[in-house]
């Protein structure tokens, strides 16, 4: 007998409660030499924010390395709650919800090998969740296969802009005229 695949269901909402973790935001430890901070907003085809995303960013490390390390989902071995992160380790892994206003921010430390952070997107009214990448303001389209092959107009929304030392903005909007690029990893 064969079963036929079971169809996908609207992502959520219940991911905005059950997924984020204490210090999900803070892939770089407070205090880690170089670390940057890359803010923005989630928005929706009419350009309101979505007040109930979920981001997670994965990056190699500084050396470009991408084995990562423990300490994201430490657990309370008393209440088995969660306990975060270590406060040391840098993982390559980070996870945040969106505010009421659509608004989220992650710290980090530049990653190394690659001019981009790996994003994956959950949103109320998704199908599946997307995939897209923050280029930090370095990135060069002759030097990124995937940035020199889309128009300049596309390539935009994939650019993260300066807002301040070491601070960078990046908005994510799911649909409409400034849609962000998104990647198809089928």
């Amino acid at each position: 007998m064969t079963v036929p695949p079971t169809p996908s269901q609207t992502v959520g909402p219940f991911y905005g409660y059950a997924l984020p973790f204490p210090g999900g935001p803070e892939i770089a430890p407070a205090g880690h030499p170089g670390t940057i901070t890359v803010h923005g907003s989630v928005l929706d085809g009419a350009g309101e924010p979505v007040p109930d995303a979920v981001l997670e960013f994965w990056q190699p490390a500084p050396d470009g390395s991408r084995t990562g390390a423990p300490g994201s989902m430490r657990r309370d071995p008393v209440t088995g709650g969660h306990l975060g992160r270590d406060g040391v380790t840098f993982t390559g892994f980070g996870r945040v919800a969106t505010d009421a206003d659509g608004r989220w921010a992650v710290r980090t430390v530049p990653p190394g090998g690659v001019p981009y952070l790996s994003v994956c997107v959950f949103a109320r009214g998704l199908l599946h969740h997307l995939y897209t990448r923050v280029y930090l303001p370095q990135a060069a389209a002759g030097d990124d296969p995937l940035l020199a092959a889309l128009d300049p107009a596309r390539r935009r929304t994939l650019l993260a802009a300066g807002t301040a030392p070491d601070t960078y903005r990046f908005d994510i909007r799911l649909q409409g005229e400034e849609e962000t690029v998104f990647l198809d990893f089928g």
